[in-house]
């Protein structure tokens, strides 16, 4: 079987390749990519992002059954094309069709009757129905499935193993070949009509996004009554079974949570209102941060050092990162606001010890392991409690 896997090159289309590659050498895999520098990583055998255990594998299989291309001719050769395009927001966070639009009509030459068309990435309810429209209208006899990734990032190596596989498709040609294809990686096969599997993919984040959405109102609560959020939660969740779902408080970010919350928001005529809710709670965390240490601490003259300027820990991904919109709030309080990340590389990313000793006041935005063992006399606000608690700061109570 010969798969393309266009956008291939991205965090949800690549471990999927690799994982592909890996599981069969009857399968010929090829990432299709418009991204020319993730291209030439690829076939160096490089990962472009960090994805834990994908390097490793990706050097045993390219070159073999894995290659990388930007060219779209590819396309007409495979037998299954993986799509890993999703739904973006606009400004006004309602769902944009076009882009499946503009990449139909570039890749439609390269099509092909008999092909099954996977969409994998987040869609907006009613876009795989869209997308088979478009092809019966151009006379293209293309079997359309629709198969969400439900991975967390970073660890796509081993759950595109463990857990189950929704699967959905109009026709039972396009459910047996989804189920053939994710059959090489997991052996349990969830099958949904493709308007279930599309609600499922946006259930599913939204249902985190509103967890944590909750876990961080209380850690709000807590903190402006000058209580110890953690000393509570620790005790709610000690050996009482039906707390054990309650998460640490945190920045709720990245590409996904927020825009899927908002996508069910337009397709329930912005009637969600708990999705609603949990976007004011969760972009509003960096902003109660920001006023409950300038309830303790005069801000003016100071500099202000951030740890952590990725979406979430032990990663380089910085999409949505709220790390980005506390520095914006502090740009307007501080005298000058410092940044440093493990992990993400750029201009403004300073050493962590030079950030260390030229700040007065700390915020952990990333709970990067490295920052467990944190040692620093300067007050730290930690909303994720992985400091030890000689690190600990009264700013926030």
């Amino acid at each position: 079987m010969r798969i393309a896997v266009i956008g291939g090159g991205g965090h949800v289309g690549l471990p999927l390749s690799i994982a592909l590659a890996q599981a069969s050498d009857q399968l010929q895999v090829v990432v299709q990519d418009i991204n020319p520098t993730a291209v030439t990583l690829v076939n160096q055998g490089k990962v472009p992002f960090l994805e834990r255990g994908a390097e490793e594998v990706l050097r045993q299989v390219i070159g073999k059954n894995l290659t990388a291309t930007t060219d779209r001719k590819v396309l007409s050769e495979a037998d299954v094309l993986v799509v890993v395009i999703g739904t973006p927001v606009d400004e006004y966070l309602n769902p944009t069709y076009r882009v499946f639009e503009n990449f139909l009509d570039d890749t439609r030459p390269f099509f092909r009757d008999g092909q099954t068309l996977i969409l994998r990435s987040t869609v907006y309810p009613g876009t795989s129905a869209k997308i088979l429209e478009y092809l019966k209208r151009h006379k293209i006899k293309t079997h359309v499935a629709y198969c969400p990734e439900r991975i967390a990032e970073g660890m796509a190596m081993e759950e595109l193993h463990s857990l189950p596989q929704i699967v959905s498709g109009f026709d039972e040609q396009a459910v047996a070949t989804a189920k053939k294809v994710f059959g090489y990686l997991t052996g349990e096969i969830v099958e949904l009509a493709p308007a279930e599997a599309e609600m499922a993919k946006l259930f599913t984040n939204s249902w985190r996004y509103i967890q944590f959405a909750t876990a961080n109102q209380y850690y709000m609560l807590a903190q402006a009554a000058g209580l110890d959020f953690y000393r509570i939660h620790n005790a709610i969740t000690y050996k009482y079974p039906r707390a054990q779902g309650f998460p640490k408080a945190g920045f709720a970010a990245g590409p996904c949570l927020f825009k899927d919350t908002m996508m069910l928001s337009s397709f329930s005529g912005n009637q969600y209102f708990l999705g609603h809710a949990a976007m004011l709670v969760n972009e509003g965390l960096p902003q109660f941060v920001v006023e409950r240490i300038k309830q303790h601490r005069d801000l003016k003259g100071q500099t202000v050092g951030i740890l952590g300027m990725a979406f979430k820990g032990e990663s380089d991904d910085i999409r949505a990162s709220l790390s980005y919109k506390l520095k914006k709030l502090l740009n307007f309080e501080a005298s000058e606001v410092l940044c440093t990340d493990e992990f993400v590389k750029g201009p403004d990313i300073l050493p962590l010890q030079e950030v260390l000793d030229r700040s007065d006041v700390l915020i952990l935005a990333a709970p990067h392991r490295a920052y467990r063992e944190l040692r620093t006399k300067k007050p730290v606000v930690d909303v994720w409690n992985i400091l030890p608690p000689s690190s600990q700061s009264s700013l926030m109570r």
